[in-house]
């Protein structure tokens, strides 16, 4: 029995099915090398939501400085602290807590959000999840330059540390893109779960030390060393404000990477081809 009409002997690998592990890896690679889509995507998501709208985008950022400064005023009279001192501290935490819990937050319209794309054109499933992020990227762009208002207005100058604050924004970002598609699966199999994802962030949202200080609690309190948002927060925050390399949160947040990784990574391999039919 010939193998080729034209004589030639194929190579054996031509034969070998691809594996779960195998696809998935092919459809990341994908998503990747269509960055040029998921980036217009992305764009095109802010436009879309504000359109017609004089500010666009930026009412986001009206309404989260009104919140800086409504709550800097009241929260710094509280603790009977300075607020030059206090109002970069909440501004910058508010700014990626903002960051971090609109993204999980909204990451269950993932998938069943793009019903219409997935069902009519053949695309890998990361390219969603790269658009995703990449619109809340966006929007934390525009949300900084209330960080940098502050710092104009107070005329504090965190030093050259504040580069330290891109490796950190870094691995935040992995860890959302990562948390957004396990969320996204998730919420295309069982749709109670985003119901359940804004009640947790609800509760993170005053258990994570936003407004407060660690230092009311002390370091070693488990409220401050147990809570991933923490440390996830900090390794942004403390750069920012100029502070010490937060080397206790980088590592915690290394921890958290690769069990995020892991879990996220066994979900997408197992589950990636069913996402169609959830949907």
């Amino acid at each position: 029995m010939e193998l080729h009409t034209s004589g030639e002997v194929a190579p054996f690998a031509a034969y070998i099915k691809p594996t779960q592990v195998d696809l998935a890896v092919r459809d990341f690679a994908e998503g990747i090398r269509s960055w040029p889509l998921w980036s217009n995507l992305g764009w095109n998501d802010i436009v879309q939501r504000y359109r017609r709208s004089l500010l666009g985008p930026f009412w986001l950022t009206a309404s989260m400085a009104i919140m800086v400064v409504a709550l800097g005023i009241v929260y710094a009279r509280l603790f009977k602290t300075e607020l030059r001192e206090f109002l970069p501290y909440l501004c910058v935490g508010l700014l990626v807590w903002g960051y971090t819990s609109t993204t999980i937050s909204e990451a269950g319209s993932l998938f069943t959000g793009s019903e219409s794309y997935i069902k009519q054109i053949r695309l890998p499933y990361s390219l969603y999840a790269f658009r995703f992020i990449w619109s809340r990227i966006i929007i934390l762009g525009h949300n900084l330059v209330i960080y940098f208002g502050v710092l104009v207005y107070f005329q504090i100058w965190p030093g050259f540390g504040i580069l330290l604050a891109i490796p950190g924004l870094i691995l935040l970002t992995v860890n959302l893109a990562l948390a957004s598609l396990l969320v996204g699966m998730l919420s295309a199999r069982f749709r109670d779960i985003p119901q359940i994802i804004n009640s947790v962030i609800q509760i993170a949202f005053f258990v994570t030390l936003v407004i407060w200080n660690p230092a009311l609690l002390g370091l070693n309190s488990p409220i401050v060393f147990l809570n991933p948002f923490f440390h996830l927060l900090e390794i942004v925050r403390a750069p920012l404000l100029g502070q010490l390399f937060p080397f206790t949160s980088y590592l915690a947040v290394a921890i958290i990477t690769i069990v995020n990784f892991s879990i996220s990574a066994a979900f997408f391999t197992r589950f990636r081809h069913r996402i169609s039919y959830w949907i």
